[in-house]
């Protein structure tokens, strides 16, 4: 099932691929610092009516001039149906783009990287004829970062040992260093990063910490995080008030075309009223009443009196 936390953990690799020159550090992978990364569909579909789609694929062209493909995969658990889906994947972007492909895949489990290193290997009687080696991201080559300074150096490593590590013993000092990080940046990486990992930590005990750590405006819509739900709460109460301001006034003018006078104070007493339940209920006794002040009287339960 594809979660938050599954999307988080490779989108951030598209959008912030300057990530991909420490990452492959930590993979000894050697990579020149400077490199062009471009998305690339993940569609692996055939003609067929069976639907195929890589999380995410990057075309890295470094300075070098020897570029590939960077297919990621995000994994949360053991499948071994990934040992065909994998191979399919490497040898139909190879076949499709006529360039070498790398696999990466992103855990946040032990034993789910142990499993996902591999070798995959297709064969029959001794013989091997593909074998599928992923690099791999986990808990165990990824960086524990507790260092705002170390953070502010690289927020989308931080952000990323922060994914990693989600639940562990080292999640709260990671969290804390990156949000003091985060704090001392522009604004725009700072939206950026609360909301990736918002995301990212899905409904983890560590989201709760982190959402009491930032507060920033959302860039992902739709996905529930703590600066959406205040911003269409917020939209919400905004709504509500208009309704309730229009009620009022045609309680009003209601009155108004009767001919009943309405003093300031019942007027005032109309117009700041923000319960639309007892101003409907106002706007019924407005049909009938001899005079302004018999709207307040005999007040329904929680209605204004």
């Amino acid at each position: 099932m594809v979660t938050s936390a599954h999307e988080a953990s490779h989108r951030i690799f598209e959008e912030r691929p300057e990530i991909l020159s420490p990452v492959f550090g930590l993979l000894g992978v050697p990579i020149p610092q400077k490199a062009i990364v471009e998305v690339v569909s993940g569609d692996a579909t055939e003609i067929r009516p069976l639907e195929r789609r890589v999380d995410s694929v990057l075309r890295v062209e470094p300075s070098d001039g020897d570029g590939f493909l960077l297919a990621i995969e995000a994994q949360g658990r053991r499948d071994d149906d990934k040992a065909t889906s994998w191979a399919y994947y490497v040898a139909y972007l190879q076949a499709k783009y006529k360039l070498p492909v790398l696999l990466l895949v992103v855990c946040r489990d032990r034993s789910t990287a142990t499993w996902a290193a591999g070798p995959f290997e297709c064969g029959a009687r001794g013989w091997t004829a593909l074998s599928t080696h992923p690099l791999v991201l986990g808990p165990d080559n990824v960086p524990v970062i507790t260092d705002a300074s170390v953070a502010a150096r690289d927020l989308g490593m931080a952000a990323f040992s922060a994914m990693t590590h989600s639940g562990s013993r080292d999640a709260p000092a990671i969290l804390e260093a990156l949000a003091r990080a985060l704090r001392a940046t522009d604004v725009k990486s700072a939206e950026y990063y609360g909301d990736l990992l918002d995301i990212g930590l899905a409904d983890s005990e560590d989201r709760e910490k982190w959402r009491d750590m930032m507060t920033f405006v959302t860039h992902f819509p739709g996905r529930g995080t703590l600066r959406e739900e205040a911003y269409l709460e917020g939209k919400a109460e905004a709504r509500a008030e208009a309704r309730a301001e229009v009620r009022a006034e045609m309680v009003l003018r209601l009155l108004d075309l009767r001919a009943l006078p309405v003093s300031d104070d019942i007027r005032a007493r109309v117009t700041d009223c923000t319960d639309l339940a007892t101003l409907d209920m106002w706007f019924e006794r407005a049909l009938n009443v001899a005079e302004a002040e018999a709207l307040f009287t005999d007040a329904a339960p929680g209605a204004d009196t």
